[in-house]
């Protein structure tokens, strides 16, 4: 019997290896004969560069890079197994958990961490770049990435404009003269789970800027600003970014790295289950087990176990789904394709205990799906 296992990290417990790992212990226990094939996954947002670098055998690069206050922060990204590919996360040079509640401003807030993170991935000599754009605390447009990269954002003064979405009304010209020439090489696949336009009601500003800090008269600031952004760009560059679908991503970094960059913006869960060539895994599996810490009726709009069970379904590979909640609204997971939800958790117990014995509890029930398995051979 082969068994893949691919799912997702469980937050604030288990990495997406370690719920694998734990999974195959509890199917190996009752069922050792089972080939079980590990592939740990995840959808694009947090914990994309661990899980990728973990199925690929790969390592974390560490490196000190510029936060979104402008001070100096502990960023991350990962470099694959086979070296040519790198993956970043915004969030982890930019991201809102990196600035105090008290602190947060997207009229100041900067992306250029992340362009720092790209120019430091551009020294392993990779020729792939993928970016995850989740949990920014910017609304910059992307400009102070692309200030990192070497792109001039000029005033009517010809000097540079400040950090932040709030400055970006001086903006007057830009200069791509002096950008990193290694940049054009690359080929950069951008995770983007929504649709957001840059500009208006179901823009960057309005829809994200509120969770950044940005009060109602901000937001109308942030969006004229973002709108100036891209007739700048426009002019400048040739490029129409203001109403391309996911362009409003990250407080517009969508906008700036179609303009800017080589690149494409594709589904999060499309790009890791292509990079770790899942359907290659999936290949004479008798069944597929996936799963996260939480198991809803969100869960079908891009999240990893419905990704996977999609897969598994175009291959005629039944689906068993494992969670530590599974939510009361999971009828439309269940008709996307995932046969049967299993939660982990074994009785009434606090988070912190759900959490502390994450484990041990994915293990446990593995070994009573694989004991009814073995019932049922």
């Amino acid at each position: 019997m082969k068994i893949v296992i691919a799912p997702d990290s469980f937050k604030e417990s288990l990495t997406a290896l370690e719920a694998a790992k734990a999974i195959e212990e509890g199917f190996s226990k009752i069922l050792p004969e089972a080939d079980c094939v590990k592939v740990p996954m995840a959808d694009g947002g947090e914990g994309t560069v661990q899980s990728l670098v973990d199925a690929t055998n790969g390592r974390m690069i560490e490196k000190v890079v510029t936060g979104p206050l402008g001070m100096p922060v502990q960023g991350f990204f990962g470099l694959l197994g086979y070296q040519k590919t790198a993956v970043i996360e915004m969030a982890a040079a930019s991201g809102i958990h990196l600035v105090p509640k008290e602190k947060r401003n997207p009229l100041k807030t900067t992306s250029f961490g992340t362009g720092e993170l790209i120019l430091e991935a551009l020294n392993y000599g990779v020729e792939k770049i993928i970016i995850g754009l989740g949990g920014s605390a910017t609304n910059d447009g992307g400009a102070g990435m692309v200030q990192a990269l070497g792109a001039r954002l000029l005033n009517s003064k010809g000097e540079e404009i400040e950090f932040g979405g709030g400055s970006l009304s001086h903006l007057k010209k830009i200069d791509r003269t002096k950008m990193d020439s290694r940049l054009s090489q690359v080929k950069f696949i951008v995770a983007c789970d929504v649709d957001n336009p840059l500009l208006g009601e179901k823009g960057a500003s309005a829809i994200f800027g509120p969770q950044k800090g940005a009060t109602p008269e901000m937001v109308k600031t942030l969006d004229n600003n973002l709108a100036h952004f891209a007739k700048v760009i426009f002019n400048d560059l040739q490029k129409d970014v203001a109403s391309i679908p996911g362009a409003g991503a990250a407080g517009g970094m969508g906008a700036s790295i179609l303009a800017f960059l080589p690149s494409e913006l594709k589904r999060g869960i499309d790009i890791v289950i292509q990079t770790l060539q899942l359907e290659r895994h999936l290949e004479n599996a008798d069944l597929v087990i996936t799963g996260e810490g939480k198991i809803d009726g969100q869960t079908v709009y891009g999240k990893t176990p419905i990704g996977v069970a999609k897969l598994a379904k175009k291959n005629g590979i039944p689906v068993i789904g494992l969670a530590g909640l599974i939510a009361d609204d999971t009828s439309e997971v269940i008709v996307e394709g995932i046969d049967a939800l299993f939660s982990i958790v074994p009785g009434a117990v606090s988070i912190d205990e759900a959490i502390a014995n994450a484990y041990q509890n994915l293990k446990l029930t593995s070994e009573n799906i694989a004991r009814l398995l073995k019932i049922k051979c």
